[in-house]
């Protein structure tokens, strides 16, 4: 790899203070061939609004023969050159490995990318929650793509069960992604991955490194959950594959995963089950080597408050830090580990709902069978909010909007199902924090309303109350974006509802106890399949499900609705309890760290 200086510039209004020398240019890109680079990411000051001699560069690159050419004012014409050059690599080094995966898949379906008339319809997820053909599938796209689907697939199923406000909780093995849903998508247009800033729509995710595979760390004076995980391999401690103690560890241990309900997967030959006994033998060191007289089932109960008090704060973040009251919600569980820390991060944010889908724990991938169609495309405006901006935010709405009903139209939707909407980036002038705001809308081929000034205005004044508790009226407005979606061509989705009955709960598969909270409670284990819509499961107790354990809490009732829903509910009033003291606990001292931390983060 290797940055190449172009001697060119064009200042912020498109005067050209030194012309594109074309010839130097060309003699380092024939360097590259030679050196068999094969992708070229090109960033030039000032290109998302000029960008003529980004053309004329990626022209020449072409006519050299490089695979795969990426121009930021293509991939991400907005302002902000760091952001916009980030991008523009990683979708240079994206997309030549996408396409041979692309490839790749396509041959195995036996679909030709090139034939609208093939058997198999080959579509990929997007980060900005959405499917496009796989041809148009391009690297900058991809980075979220598999959390995208459980966003979608959280948002449908909670509207399929009633629900309009939801916070999407997807625990996983190595970490939990979070989402906020009060009916629409969330969208980030700018957003730091892995240390790599984008500029492309992807869906607002928020992600701690908090799953079942989480490490548990005793460093001699407080416990810690992660960052790092041990991964499916060798996996937590009862894998039997030598691995370290982890959440998943601290869940058999506590008596909330029972080895007996798990298939016998495990072990050299893989056929043995859980090693609960090396987990047991593992936290009664652990408890030896703290000293302070706490049990071993005590120990792991502490790591598992760690591990959903950084599950809480990450909710905070997209709901609570942006104005949103998070108690007025329902937590939409989802993921293999989920259900064993619906109730504890519920209670930890004052939330009186969950949803468990019968998919719960195959959410991202049935999301991304439920979403829509979508193309979207932004371009950077940067006017002062008035009549001229939104005349300029009219004309670039409509040539974006062009260009994206034909993309979805390209790809088999009719022009009358498609619908676009137009949103516009406002901000205050001297800011560079831009909200989102409903700037227009259109159905089919149909013309696009746009909205009034004063519409966008107080709209973007209600989501800056709201996000950062005042407003600002003596300061001017800047129209620094405007972005077009097309959408259209997504899966009916349906969920039939069926009698539900008065009958008594079956015997339950087993009596067991599992400890929560400081203290042992008595249990009753009932597997899924055995209950019928309508029955009501009062905690504590532990429902088995094909794919994952849902553990209801004491104070939580569980019901499984006419849809086939089991919806949690508190149905007693959460006691909360806060002791301080001269003693430094373990589990409370990480605990304050994380809550001190998230204020420091907050405050830049």
């Amino acid at each position: 790899e290797r940055v190449v200086e172009v001697d060119e510039r064009v200042r912020a209004d498109g005067t050209i203070e030194r012309e594109l020398d074309l010839a130097a240019v060309r003699a380092e890109l024939e360097r590259a061939r030679t050196d068999r680079i094969d992708a070229v990411a090109i960033v030039l000051m000032h290109a998302y609004r000029y960008d003529d001699h980004e053309r004329r560069i990626a022209a020449l690159a072409r006519e050299l023969g490089f695979a795969q050419v990426s121009a930021s004012h293509e991939v991400s014409p907005l302002i902000k050159l760091v952001g916009r050059g980030d991008t523009t690599v990683v979708d240079s080094y994206l997309s030549p490995i996408l396409r041979r995966y692309v490839a790749q898949v396509a041959g195995e379906l036996k679909a030709e990318e090139d034939a609208p008339s093939a058997l198999t319809r080959l579509m990929f997820m997007m980060s900005s929650g959405g499917l496009t053909a796989a041809e148009l599938f391009r690297g900058k796209d991809a980075i979220l793509s598999g959390p995208a689907g459980g966003v979608v697939g959280m948002a449908e199923t909670g509207r399929s069960a009633g629900f309009t406000r939801l916070i999407g909780f997807d625990m996983g093995g190595t970490s939990t992604d979070v989402s906020h849903y009060a009916g629409e998508y969330e969208r980030a247009f700018e957003t730091e991955v892995a240390g790599v800033r984008m500029r492309a729509p992807m869906m607002l995710i928020h992600t701690v490194a908090a799953g079942g595979g989480s490490i548990l760390h005793f460093d001699g004076a407080r416990f810690r959950v992660g960052p790092d995980s041990a991964g499916a391999n060798p996996g937590p401690k009862c894998y039997r594959r030598g691995g370290p103690l982890a959440v998943t560890d601290a869940n058999v241990m506590v008596g909330k995963l029972i080895p007996d309900f798990f298939p016998k997967i495990f072990g050299p030959q893989q056929d043995q089950p859980l090693d609960a006994d090396a987990v047991n033998k593992a936290f009664a060191a652990l408890a030896k080597e703290i000293g302070d007289g706490r049990a071993p089932e005590d120990v792991a109960d502490g790591f598992i408050k760690i591990a959903v008090e950084n599950m809480a704060n990450a909710i905070k973040k997209i709901s609570v830090q942006r104005g949103y009251d998070v108690t007025r919600y329902a937590l939409n569980c989802f993921g293999g580990a989920g259900g064993q820390h619906a109730c504890l991060v519920a209670d930890a944010l004052g939330m009186t709902s969950v949803l468990i889908h019968p998919l719960s724990s195959l959410l991202s991938a049935y999301g991304m069978g439920l979403a829509d169609i979508r193309s979207v495309r932004q371009q950077a405006i940067e006017e002062t909010f008035g009549t001229k901006a939104r005349k300029s935010l009219e004309n670039v709405a409509t040539r974006l909007a062009a260009g994206t009903r034909d993309e979805v139209t390209g790809q088999g939707v009719a022009a009358d199902k498609i619908k676009v909407h137009v949103r516009a980036h406002i901000r205050y002038a001297g800011t560079d924090t831009a909200l989102i705001v409903e700037a227009g809308t259109a159905v089919g081929r149909g013309k696009i309303k746009f909205a009034s000034l004063e519409k966008m205005k107080a709209a973007f004044e209600r989501a800056h109350k709201a996000q950062f508790g005042f407003i600002d009226r003596r300061k001017e407005l800047v129209i620094e974006a405007v972005s077009a979606e097309a959408v259209g061509g997504g899966a009916t989705f349906s969920e039939k509802p069926r009698k539900t009955t008065r009958a008594k709960l079956p015997a339950p598969a087993r009596r067991t106890r599992f400890y929560s909270g400081g203290k042992w409670h008595r249990a009753l284990v009932y597997t899924r399949d055995t209950l019928l819509p309508g029955h009501k499961v009062k905690g504590p107790a532990i429902i088995i499900e094909p794919h994952q354990t849902v553990v209801v809490e004491h104070g939580w009732q569980a019901e499984l609705t006419a849809k086939n829903h089991l919806v949690l509910k508190r149905v007693q009033t959460l006691a909360r309890k806060r002791a301080i003291g001269t003693h430094a606990d373990p589990v409370m001292l990480e605990v304050f760290n994380n809550l001190f931390m998230s204020i420091a983060e907050q405050m830049g």
